[in-house]
């Protein structure tokens, strides 16, 4: 018995229905951490699109194009869609008949509970592909854009770190550079990745609609010309298409009155439009005034420059393309900065973990590679919670704010900055005389080329720390091996020189 098109109906109605209720069973799981609350995201995200793909059938069989669904309920009513004789009967009888003729053909047929599925969706743990850098979502891997920005034009060669706080920025590149092709397809490729990553790590964000509403702003501020980095674009590309029509020639009506334009006005005109600009006003006038009734397609080659091979070649079509690149990169660009916007802590979190392995050796890397893949990552719910500290107090092992006393007692109050560090705080002398041999520490000592020994502990002062390296070199200069002075050379007599008076007495002949 083949599937009646009210049937297929009733079950697209429930397979939506218990699709909405699994998405609100799921939603109503606290996930335990970050892997979780992913799998969660990824799980509802494919029902949604499922309960979409449903109800677009449904629709378009209640729309009812070719009759199906009227002719089936027709039929019901023993009705027929050519005939209005009714004929409740024989069309309950004959639909008994085929029911029976098809149980009997399938005995062994069995009713499927669908519950267990669905079930089973709650318990799915989706496919999503990262990279190891990404590390499941906590850090962008940018290394292969990156390698291709320190190899480009419009490029500057820096470190990995320091590309991950420019990339975002195009305020530094001129806009000659921004329109090559290079630019553009990198603006794409990085475009891509971070909508890639962006739907990985956070699948029920509406990006579709982040994106229109991006564009409605950008084309607001582009008709303006006030979108950063590309002022005055639009105007300056308006103004072609104004020369091309700089006097209205429907204001005069002879080449005598065209004249009082002036010369340079004219001669402007003409060479928007690709026509010769030479010879007097009067002349000028006339083959401009030509044009009034005459499309440009239709006048003779005579009046055009040397080499003109269209209307459209001088027209501005190819100012009118460079303008519609401008404002395709510019887009991307507003895109690429609303997503970065949206990625902020991830960004700042994979700078912190790049500095942060420049200080590690590689046993230590891979150490801590393991451990994150042996140990399952444990984020407690606890801290969306709000917590009751009006004194800001830190945070203890337990995820609670630590007893005053002790706050008082290391003195936790107090703030010590490290220039070396970025200006970084360090709250307490604890955790001041620590940060020495910590990663960030070292990162800045290594970063001006000064070696993170125990002479420059308590110096936090950029030039401190240079001047006391000026002098550690200088005194390492005085005990250094001279071997001009050091150096002892014998004579065939025994006697003993340095290396600089045996030369010089050999040079002599004395030896």
């Amino acid at each position: 018995m083949s599937s009646t098109l009210l049937e297929v109906t009733r079950a697209a109605h429930e397979e939506v229905e218990r699709l909405e209720r699994t998405v609100v069973k799921d939603l109503q799981t606290e996930p335990q951490n970050t892997k979780d609350r992913l799998y969660q995201s990824h799980r509802v995200r494919n029902m949604i699109e499922q309960i979409t793909s449903t109800t677009h059938k449904i629709i378009e069989i209640y729309e009812d194009k070719d009759n199906a669904r009227k002719d089936e309920i027709a039929a019901l009513g023993g009705l027929s869609s050519t005939s209005t004789n009714v004929n409740v009967y024989s069309a309950f009888y004959d639909r008994l008949k085929e029911i029976r003729d098809y149980h009997r053909r399938h005995s062994a047929a069995r009713y499927v509970d669908t519950t267990d599925e669905y079930e089973q969706l709650l318990k799915e743990e989706p496919a999503i592909e990262f990279t190891g850098e990404e590390s499941f979502g906590r850090y962008l891997d940018l290394h292969e854009l990156y390698n291709e920005y320190i190899n480009s034009k419009f490029g500057q060669q820096i470190e990995y770190s320091a590309y991950l706080d420019v990339f975002s920025d195009q305020g530094k590149i001129s806009r000659k550079l921004k329109l090559t092709r290079q630019y553009r397809e990198y603006m794409q490729r990085l475009l891509e990745y971070l909508v890639y990553f962006f739907e990985r790590t956070e699948p029920l964000q509406d990006l579709e609609r982040i994106f229109s509403k991006v564009t409605v702003e950008f084309e607001e501020l582009w008709s303006s010309g006030l979108v950063e980095g590309w002022e005055n674009e639009n105007h300056e590309d308006g103004n072609i298409q104004q020369q091309i029509a700089l006097i209205d020639l429907d204001y005069y009506s002879t080449a005598e009155q065209l004249t009082e334009v002036g010369p340079e006005k004219l001669k402007e005109a003409l060479a928007a439009l690709g026509l010769k600009t030479g010879g007097t006003v009067k002349q000028r006038a006339e083959r401009l005034f030509l044009t009034k009734d005459t499309p440009l397609e239709s006048l003779d080659r005579k009046h055009f420059v040397k080499g003109f091979r269209g209307p459209e070649q001088n027209g501005g079509v190819a100012a009118l393309q460079s303008s519609e690149d401008a404002k395709a990169i510019a887009l991307m660009e507003a895109k690429m900065n609303k997503l970065c916007d949206l990625l902020s802590e991830t960004i700042v979190r994979t700078k912190e973990n790049i500095e942060k392995k420049h200080a590690l050796t590689y046993d230590e890397i891979v150490q801590e590679r393991e451990e994150d893949e042996v140990q399952p990552e444990s984020e407690s719910d606890d801290e969306d919670q709000q917590i009751y500290n009006p004194l800001k107090l830190p945070m203890g092992w337990d995820g609670k704010p630590i007893p005053y006393w002790l706050y008082k007692l290391h003195g936790l109050g107090q703030e010590f900055k490290c220039e070396i560090c970025g200006n970084h705080s360090y709250w307490g002398r604890r955790a001041y005389e620590r940060h020495f041999k910590e990663w960030r520490h070292q990162h800045g000592m290594r970063c001006l080329g000064i070696p993170n020994t125990k002479n420059f502990n308590e110096i936090t002062s950029i030039e401190e720390a240079k001047h006391l390296w000026e002098r550690i070199q200088e005194k390492q200069g005085v005990n250094k091996w001279r071997p001009d002075l050091e150096e002892e050379y014998e004579d065939q007599e025994g006697n003993i020189y340095n290396k600089k008076t045996y030369t010089d007495l050999q040079r002599q002949g004395l030896i």
